[in-house]
Formats: C-alpha cells, sequence, structure tokens
C-alpha cells in the first residue's frame, strides 16, 4: 500500500558543491572581458563564422566536434558569422554576444574540477585527497586562462576526465545493469575527446589498456559464471570499442551534414567531393556528361597534387634547347601542371583509329557519343594549339631519370611523333568499364615506351614559369599512388574550326544536372586529408619545446590591452607545476624501490594497497606519459597549451601520493602530522600564487611597469609593459 507521506532522502557532498561554486566563478566571471580576440581565437573564429555560413571546411589539427561545440555556443549567442578574424586585439562589436562565444569551453573548464574530486574518490583515496586535487586544478591560473576564452583544451580535458571517473565508477560499483550506463557513458566520453583532438587518443587507448586488464582479471575469475564473463566482455567491446567508432563517424556525419556550401578548402579535396557542395566546383559539374567520349572536352587534374590542385596544362613556350646542367631537350611545346584554372588546361579526347576523316571532325563528338573505355588507345589534343600530347626517349628537364612529356611539333629532324596513350583504369568494376568524369581515376600510359603519364612534384625554373614538371615514368618504378588523373571539367565538344573551338574552350559550362558522392565516400576522403595534409610548420614567436614546459620557462602572452598595461598571459600556478613535478618523480622512485623490495620477498604494504597504488600509477603517471611523450617525437610547431591535459593527470597523482605516504608510510604521529603541515603550508601556498599571478589572468587590476616586471619570476618570460 502507498504510504503517506511520502519521503525523499538524499546526500549531498556539500565539499563538491563549493568547489563546483568556486569553478564556475573562477571560469565565468568576467567571461566578456577582454572585448577582443584573444590568442587563437582569431584561428578557432575563423571556423566558427564557417560554420554559422554553412560553409566547408577542414581543419588539418584535429575532428570536428570541437568546432561544432564552439560554433553552438555561437548559434545560442545568436551569431551570424559575420565577423573578420584577422588579428588578435580586434574588437568585437557590440552586436556579438562574447559571452556566448566562451561560454562552451569556460563550463567544461569549470566541470573539469568537481570530475578530478570524483575522479579521486573512484580511485578509492579520501575526501581529503579529493579536496586537494580538486584545488590544484581550481587555482592553476594556466587551466583558468585556456578555459576562458574560444579554445579548444577545456573540451579535451572535460571529456577525457569525464572518460575515466565514468569508467572507473563502473568498474567500482555493485553489479547492476545501471553501472553500465556509466561504461557507455566512458566510451561516448572518449568518442568526445578523440572527436576534439586527435591527442585524445592517447588518452582513450590508455582507458582501453586499463579496461583491458580488468576484463583479463573477470575472465579469471573462476566465481564468475561463463555466461556472465561472456555477457560482460561483450558490453565492454560495444561500450569501449564500437560504440566510440560509430560515435566518431556520427560527428563527422553531423560536419559534413551542416557544411554543404563551397568553401575555401575546397581545393584540398578530390572532384568529386567538390561537385557535392553548394556552389563552386559544383556550378561547373552539376550538368556535365558522365562518360567522357571521343571528342570530349576535359581537364585533367593530377591525384597527388595536393595540397594545391593542379591540372594538365601546356602554353605556346618550348623547352630551351640545352638546360643549365648542359644536358639537351628536344625543343618541343612544354607540358605541365598549372595550380590555377586557365583555358590551357582544356584537352580534346582523339580517336587515333579515324585517320581516313578529315582532322577537324575527329575533334566533335559524334552522334551517338562513342564512349572511351578501359584499355583504348587515344590522342590527346591541346585544346588552344592544337598540339598532341607526346612522350618519347629524352630525358625530362628536372627529373631526368624519367621522360619528358611535350606537345608535339614536327621540325622536320627525324623525330618522329609518338602521341599514343593508352587508358587505364585502375579501380574498375569491368573490364569495359567507360571513362567517367570525376568518378573514374585513371592512368595515361605511353604505348611506345609503356612510361607512364606523372606529376613529378618538381617546379620548373623561370623558362617553365614554375609551374610543375609532367614526365613519363616507368611503371614498374613509379607508385600507384602518384599515377592517376581525374577529368573534372568536361563537356562534348561541337566546333569544327579552331577558332570556333577557341571560343567554346572560353565559355563556360552548362548546369542541369545533380550528382552525389555517399557520405562514406566522403568521409574516408576527409578523415585521409586531416590525416595527410599539413600545413607548412613556421616558427612563432611563443612557440615551445616540450622540456621548457616541465621547467616553467616559457610563457604566452595571450592578449595586451591597446594603451594601458593590461594583459593575459597563460601562465601556469608556479607552486602547483613544481609540485607536480616532484609528485610524478617521488611517485618513480617508490614504485622502483616497491618493486624491487617486492622481487626479494618484502611486502612493505598490503596486496589492496599496492593494486590501489598501481591503479593511481597506470592513470596519473599512464596519462601524463601517454600525453607528454608524444610531443617528443613531433616536428611540429608546440605551444605551452599543449602540456595542459599531461598536466592534470599530475594535479590529480600529488594528494593521492601524499595520502598513501600520510597512510602506509610513515608510522608515528609526529611525522604524519608534520606531513599535513607541510601539505598545508603549500596548499596555502598555491592560493598566494594564484593570487599574485591573478591580474595576468583575468587581465584585471592594470598594474604598473614594476609591478608587471616583479612578476617576471624567470627571465625567459615575455611579460610585456609600457613605461610611463
Amino acid at each position: 500500500m502507498l504510504q503517506f507521506p511520502l519521503v525523499v532522502t538524499t546526500q549531498v557532498d556539500l565539499v563538491l558543491v563549493l568547489v563546483s561554486l568556486l569553478a564556475l566563478w573562477t571560469r565565468l566571471s568576467h567571461l566578456s572581458y577582454p572585448n577582443a580576440v584573444v590568442f587563437d581565437e582569431v584561428y578557432y573564429g575563423q571556423f566558427v563564422s564557417l560554420y554559422m555560413k554553412r560553409v566547408f571546411f577542414i581543419d588539418e589539427s584535429g575532428p570536428p566536434l570541437g568546432h561544432t561545440i564552439l560554433a553552438l555556443g555561437a548559434y545560442l549567442g545568436g551569431f551570424d558569422g559575420n565577423f573578420v578574424w584577422n588579428r588578435i586585439g580586434a574588437e568585437y562589436p557590440s552586436s556579438l554576444s562574447v559571452w556566448s562565444l566562451r561560454f562552451l569551453p569556460a563550463l567544461c573548464g569549470a566541470l573539469c574540477v568537481p570530475l578530478v574530486y570524483l575522479l579521486t574518490l573512484e580511485l578509492k583515496f579520501s575526501h581529503l585527497s579529493a579536496l586537494g586535487a580538486s584545488a590544484l586544478l581550481l587555482l592553476d591560473n594556466s587551466l583558468i586562462v585556456q578555459s576562458r576564452f574560444m579554445l579548444l583544451e577545456s573540451l579535451l580535458i572535460f571529456f577525457v576526465l569525464l572518460a575515466f571517473f565514468s569508467y572507473l565508477r563502473f568498474h567500482n560499483s555493485s553489479h547492476s545493469c545501471f553501472r553500465y550506463c556509466w561504461l557507455l557513458l566512458s566510451g561516448a566520453s572518449c568518442a568526445a575527446a578523440v572527436g576534439v583532438k586527435y591527442m585524445g587518443v592517447f588518452s582513450y587507448l590508455l582507458l582501453v589498456g586499463v579496461a583491458s586488464l580488468h576484463t583479463w582479471r573477470l575472465i579469471g575469475d573462476r566465481a564468475v559464471s561463463h555466461l556472465s564473463v561472456c555477457v560482460q566482455c561483450v558490453c565492454r567491446i560495444v561500450c569501449l570499442l564500437v560504440v566510440p567508432v560509430l560515435l566518431y563517424v556520427f560527428w563527422f556525419y553531423v560536419h559534413l551534414t551542416l557544411l554543404d556550401r563551397s568553401g575555401p578548402h575546397d581545393q584540398l579535396m578530390s572532384p568529386a567531393f567538390q561537385a557535392s557542395l553548394e556552389g563552386g566546383l559544383s556550378r561547373i559539374t552539376l550538368g556535365q556528361p558522365l562518360e567522357v567520349a571521343y571528342g570530349s572536352q576535359v581537364t585533367l587534374r593530377s591525384s597527388v597534387s595536393q595540397p594545391m590542385p593542379c591540372w594538365l596544362h601546356s602554353h605556346k613556350a618550348n623547352y630551351p634547347i640545352r638546360y643549365e646542367n648542359g644536358r639537351g631537350s628536344s625543343h618541343q611545346q612544354q607540358v605541365t601542371c598549372y595550380p590555377f584554372k586557365d583555358v590551357n588546361n582544356w584537352w580534346i579526347i582523339k580517336d587515333p583509329d579515324s585517320r581516313s576523316l578529315v582532322h577537324r571532325q575527329e575533334l566533335v563528338v559524334g552522334s551517338p557519343p562513342r564512349p572511351v573505355r578501359h584499355g583504348d588507345v587515344i590522342q590527346l589534343v591541346h585544346g588552344m594549339t592544337s598540339r598532341f600530347l607526346n612522350s618519347h626517349d629524352v630525358a625530362a628537364p628536372m627529373s631526368p631519370h624519367s621522360q619528358e612529356v611535350s606537345g608535339y611539333i614536327d621540325f622536320n629532324v627525324s623525330m618522329a611523333a609518338q602521341n599514343l596513350w593508352r587508358v587505364n583504369i585502375p579501380h574498375r568494376e569491368a573490364e569495359s568499364e567507360s571513362w567517367k568524369t570525376i568518378l573514374s581515376e585513371v592512368w595515361l600510359v605511353h604505348v611506345n615506351t609503356s612510361a607512364v603519364l606523372k606529376l613529378s612534384g618538381v617546379s620548373l625554373p623561370d623558362w617553365g614559369f614554375r609551374q610543375l614538371e609532367v614526365v613519363g615514368e616507368k611503371l614498374f618504378k613509379a607508385h600507384s599512388s602518384s599515377l592517376g588523373w581525374t577529368v573534372e571539367e568536361h563537356r562534348y565538344g561541337t566546333s569544327q574550326e579552331q577558332k570556333e573551338r577557341e571560343a567554346e574552350l572560353h565559355s563556360p559550362t552548362h548546369i542541369d544536372v545533380e550528382r552525389k558522392i555517399s557520405f562514406w565516400a566522403k568521409f574516408l576522403e576527409l578523415q585521409w586529408k586531416m590525416l595527410t595534409v599539413k600545413q607548412e610548420d613556421s616558427e612563432h614567436k611563443y612557440s615551445s619545446s616540450p622540456l621548457e614546459w616541465v621547467t616553467m620557462e616559457t610563457n604566452i602572452a595571450y592578449w595586451l590591452h591597446a594603451s594601458t598595461n593590461a594583459q593575459i598571459h597563460l601562465i601556469g600556478n608556479p607552486v602547483s607545476w613544481g609540485v607536480a613535478i616532484l609528485s610524478l618523480l617521488s611517485y618513480q622512485l617508490l614504485a622502483a624501490i616497491y618493486l624491487v623490495r617486492r622481487r626479494r620477498g618484502f611486502k612493505d604494504i598490503p596486496d589492496s594497497v599496492w593494486a590501489q597504488f598501481v591503479c593511481v600509477g597506470c592513470v596519473c603517471v599512464g596519462g601524463w606519459v601517454v600525453n607528454f611523450v608524444p610531443f617528443l617525437l613531433m616536428e611540429k610547431t608546440l605551444f605551452l597549451y599543449h602540456y595542459l591535459p599531461a598536466l592534470c593527470y599530475l594535479h590529480l597523482l600529488s594528494p593521492a601520493l601524499l595520502e598513501h605516504v600520510h597512510t602506509h608510510l610513515l608510522s608515528r604521529a609526529t611525522h604524519r602530522r608534520a606531513l599535513c603541515v607541510c601539505a598545508w603550508i603549500v596548499l596555502m601556498s598555491v592560493f598566494l600564487s594564484y593570487w599574485t599571478f591573478c591580474p595576468l589572468t583575468y587581465g584585471t587590476p592594470e598594474l604598473s611597469a614594476n609591478q608587471l616586471q616583479a612578476l617576471k619570476w624567470r627571465d625567459s618570460w615575455d611579460i610585456l609593459y609600457r613605461c610611463r
């Protein structure tokens, strides 16, 4: 029977509530200040504007989820994308809600503090240690600065911490169906972490490693039935492997669904991808004939012309009779690869077997059109100069081990034309497959020499107008990935006279029909481009090396007021950063001593405590290693903020290690009290250090030149000030 009154009893951790409120206050207060572009907001803001306008872009630094979250905050604030992100310090207009742009990163940064509190409890340490860990995160100036602006690190740290907390909550929970919700949340958080930045992969692999060890122990537990083991293993595989992959693909589905308009990064993608976007190349390709036929007018784009595309090109200029190194050439018309749209990119497909016809009639499409198929032999005629694409046993200008490719000119010097090319469609579905616009990647094999038309990628000298060299390379020498050519623009030729044909080539192609590319094809291409296409790294004033992060030898000036000394810097809390490194070294030393003594048969601590010690090492030390060591191996421009995810693991480690020493290594009450006093002194020093650097964290109050100079604790720090 229902009993009245109905009573609900709950427990509230007031300490958790307190640290949560303090975290929200430190991250969200005065969030709109400064009302100007701060450091990398100039970079991420461009992508937010493109999101608002639904314009496609590609960011080689990471997957799209982080940009999607930033764009969501901008959308909720009513941002329309109309702002020029051209310089750091540019003032935001009054119509733009700066608070909404920065809200979601700041909220995630604030939630990291209570997450660390809960994660410490799941590692089976006391509430006092949890308070200490959350205090270290709460009072870290660098984490506050990175959270308060439109940047991605706070999102990455939040999802990583949420993934580990959820998994440990699942692992520590009693056997019930509800516990698998935590496992599912852990898998989703891993997918989100990887979806924000690829560095999240390392934390994800660490979590999967920890889960694998736990699963292996579960399999060896004879007290658990075979059915239960199978069910639990399947659930872990689904939640930690299948779900993250599906969600990772889903982030790209959302990204590609929202961004359906042509943009500045189209040229990084294949013609098929570009044609699927509204505007841009699709305006040209939507009405093109699908099958390439004899008489077709085409532009041929190299499949390896990355990051910028280039098209097979010729012009009224010949190779020099002799090159600078003394080698001779054919002195025939240059054939190059040109990285811009140009009328000289057009070529006409000619049937070499129709020699009985009048020459002009061979360059128009018949009725019905006769498609070109795999294995057919063709000739390629340059549309504007009527020269045949030719190759012969003459060394290429910049790649002497390859053959020269030219537009044939009959100089009557006993150099016969060799202008026959066999169409090879390597990824064909049938032997008689036709050559299709955009969809087919073809190899053009020189009939006389079996060389394959290839972009060498080398720039020609001034006589070649710095265009890219095209060569013929023997098939057994060439890499298959460098041989492909794709018909991008295509129309059926109708003009028989050269003058009429030139006018036809200058006219735009028509627009009628729409062709689509599947999501999976777009996803795989975009994923490949993000992993392989890299912009050239350049030196930056505030770039640094990983070892400089550990020793706090570097900082980053994020913002400087145009007329006063008000400024914001990414500088860590010197005390908490020092404690973090000391804790790391202490744990390693203590672990080495434990291992040696246990090997000799001495057990200084119970097995349960040893298991807890190993667990905290796997999570905290392992987390620091996987988020720090990879940067030592990277050849890219690095900044101090790359260290922040690794640092958070050390903030977790410090109180846990302190509690371990206090509880299990110190037997005398006097020593324990002394350790507690030292811990409180360190914690007060952390707070004082935080308070000292607050003017550089929040940009207010403005400090004098002498005060700023006093904050320069390291000579290598770049703190700016105006003398008055």
